[in-house]
């Protein structure tokens, strides 16, 4: 149960939502400016690598809330409700698996949903294995 009042608990949230949207969007920019507009469009880079690395966070921030409990739902929320949630892209990786099949590209959308699914999971796992290591 969250100790912040309801305004403060929202607050969190929004403001670690529109710092993660936009180290999201910076993200993009920097991908499409290092790969080139051809390769964003042919595979969703920057959806992959922020859905990946969001799990990676993820996984840190889990292991050392279990390991500092307390206070510890400001942080949750301003960093995994918020920035995480605001800086991972599940709907965006949805609607660009379905413009893959669409674009009859069915091995892509296979390997896409695979890659971002288990290296997401690798990731996670690797995240709360640093902490539990460094505990």
């Amino acid at each position: 149960m969250s100790t912040l009042s309801p305004m403060a608990a929202t607050l969190n949230v929004a403001i670690g939502g529109a710092a993660g949207a936009a180290l999201r969007y910076q993200l993009g920019r920097a991908l499409t400016h290092s790969l080139g507009p051809k390769a964003m469009t042919n595979f969703p880079w920057a959806t992959l690598t922020a859905n990946l690395i969001g799990c990676f966070l993820m996984g840190i921030l889990a292991g050392w809330l279990a390991r500092n409990g307390q206070g510890g739902d400001q942080w949750r929320l301003l960093l995994g409700v918020g920035l995480l949630g605001g800086f991972t892209t599940f709907s965006s990786f949805s609607l660009e698996m379905m413009l893959l099949i669409e674009r009859g590209q069915i091995g892509q959308s296979l390997v896409y949903a695979f890659v971002s699914v288990m290296a997401g999971l690798v990731g996670l796992y690797m995240g709360l294995f640093l902490m539990r290591l460094s505990a």
